[in-house]
């Protein structure tokens, strides 16, 4: 078990934490949640005794192991890969080492042979003797293959290092263990498989991710962290947010009476312990909703933003058209073959299993780079908006407030710009009273990504291009995002690593691969299950 105490943290007049005091028990997953720079990733620091707080202590039960995710992606360079795993279970990493050094001593004396024993028998007993092969089969899972097992870390990509030190934060079975956005990088069998990984995992997790189908995957439990306290609550994401949305409704609505308030909560709480037995985690979360109390549902104190996308006109009938579009870099083949027409109606999620083909692409037909053989024609009738995955070339040399940042933007057809119209901009977006006039060159990733909203939202665009619009985002953007595209009424090409956003809005899907495209008017899980596009996925990567 951990338990929190009274645990204060602030960096000067920024308090973090106000007297925080919560445990976490064995056999539960914990989503940690909350807006950016509320403290989810110094809260697991903390935990994990990587930063002290002011005040306060964390008290873990004795003889119980830790493991963390590692961020440093360069911190074992020197190290082989299935070492690097092996030293996640740093007792039995030391113990090995103490061991062979006493066996490669010259004068081994009765002592020597004596403490060789002991660690021989601990060393057992934390699964020594298998340790190798079972690092490699965890390798493995995560999509490392065997032949990179003996090489050193400086020499594998950084995608790969990713799945190794997450190989090395699940190894040998640690009693608690603390990921911070473990998702990030990995393809989706590889999340899949973390799923449920994670999901039968008996001991106690603490993860910050902002992917919702994996909180909603993974955990039994969310803490929420808001206005410097962190408060438990049962369920998944979904059940915290539904949850909470419905109490807040609930609380408006003065003319309903409290039996039937009270109805529809116990209503609500059925239903998802219904799904929960759906869910890959069925046993543990059924229990868990079906032992809650209604006085355990608070509304959330959230604050969402107000992204709404408008067409000063609908799409034609001819609106982008794609014909063998190929390009290669540094003679690789980033793409080939790509041939395709959009229609009305169409939402696209375009998937690869190499993040700079999908990038390239939306470089490709918004004229930001060329192809190297084909064309793409887009429609008379077409006003696009792009958000690209890197926007620095939108702040880079500029310090402007956002007022003037965003003034400039404003199409020429436009009339009557005046302050009142930029602040409307800006207040969807969370950006209020003198926060207008922050300078662009302190704002965060998150915050660049809402000034870019904006900025799209004042073009008024039926064709909307996104590439991962979700990065830096909180979970409360990312919700309100993936509304607005389910209702805009234009088209929407964008790729995404948020399961939930892809399936929400997509209802066609095309994979990008160096040996051509696979196009199929589908959801995206139904595209995941389908057989015939697994066996065309396997042909085309080979």
């Amino acid at each position: 078990m951990i338990s929190v105490n009274n645990v204060t943290l602030a960096y000067g007049k920024r308090v973090l934490f106000d007297e925080v005091n919560i445990n976490f028990t064995k056999g539960n997953c914990y989503g940690v949640i909350g807006a950016n720079g509320a403290g989810k990733s110094t809260f697991l620091k903390i935990v994990s005794g990587e930063i002290e707080a002011n005040k306060g202590t964390i008290d873990i039960t004795p003889g119980e192991r830790m493991a963390v995710l590692n961020q440093n992606q360069f911190a074992f360079d020197e190290s082989t890969v299935l070492n690097t795993v092996m030293m996640g279970h740093k007792r039995m990493w030391k113990v090995m080492h103490e061991r062979d050094a006493i066996y490669a001593k010259e004068d081994f004396s009765e002592a020597d042979g004596i403490k060789a024993g002991e660690l021989e028998n601990e060393f057992g007993e934390m699964g020594g003797y298998t340790a190798e092969s079972d690092a490699a089969t965890l390798l493995s899972e995560l999509g490392v293959e065997d032949g990179l097992h003996q090489q050193l870390m400086k020499d594998i990509s950084a995608n790969l290092k990713v799945r190794v030190l997450l190989a090395q934060a699940l190894f040998g079975n640690p009693d608690i263990l603390l990921l911070d956005e473990p998702t990030n990088n990995l393809d989706v069998e590889t999340i899949s498989w973390l799923e449920d990984f994670l999901a039968g995992y008996e001991n106690i997790v603490l993860v910050v991710s902002h992917d919702r189908h994996f909180l909603d995957a993974v955990c039994t439990h969310v803490a929420d962290v808001d206005r410097s306290k962190i408060k438990v609550y049962t369920g998944n994401y979904s059940f915290w947010y539904e949850s909470s949305q419905l109490a807040a409704r609930q609380m408006s609505d003065k003319n309903k009476k409290m039996e039937e308030k009270r109805k529809d909560l116990l209503d609500f709480i059925a239903r998802f312990s219904a799904n929960a037995s759906k869910s890959k985690q069925a046993t543990s979360r059924k229990k868990a909703l079906e032992k809650l109390v209604i006085e355990d549902i608070q509304p959330s104190n959230r604050k969402y933003p107000g992204i709404i996308f408008k067409q000063d006109r609908e799409v034609g009938n001819e609106i982008l058209k794609v014909e063998n579009l190929s390009k290669v870099i540094d003679g690789k083949t980033i793409f080939s073959k790509l041939n395709f027409d959009l229609q009305k109606n169409q939402k696209i999620a375009f998937l690869s299993r190499d993040p700079m083909a999908l990038t390239t692409f939306f470089e490709v037909i918004n004229g930001k780079q060329p192809s190297d053989t084909g064309s793409y024609e887009w429609g008379t009738t077409i006003t696009s908006a792009y958000l690209p995955n890197d926007n620095s070339e939108f702040f880079v040399g500029n310090n402007d407030n956002l007022m003037d940042w965003l003034r400039q933007y404003v199409p020429p057809t436009v009339k009557d710009v005046d302050e009142d119209f930029l602040r409307g901009f800006l207040g969807k977006m969370l950006f209020s009273g003198d926060e207008i006039m922050k300078k662009t060159g302190v704002l965060s990733g998150g915050e660049k990504v809402r000034c870019m909203l904006s900025k799209m939202m004042l073009q008024n665009p039926n064709v909307l291009m996104l590439d991962e619009p979700t990065n830096h985002l909180d979970l409360e953007s990312i919700i309100a995002f993936n509304d607005s595209m389910i209702s805009f009424p234009g088209i929407v090409l964008f790729t995404t690593h948020d399961h939930q956003f892809m399936q929400s809005v997509a209802n066609r899907i095309i994979e990008i691969t160096p040996n051509g495209m696979i196009d199929k008017l589908m959801t995206y899980d139904e595209y995941l299950q389908d057989d015939r596009v697994k066996e065309q996925r396997i042909a085309l990567y080979q």
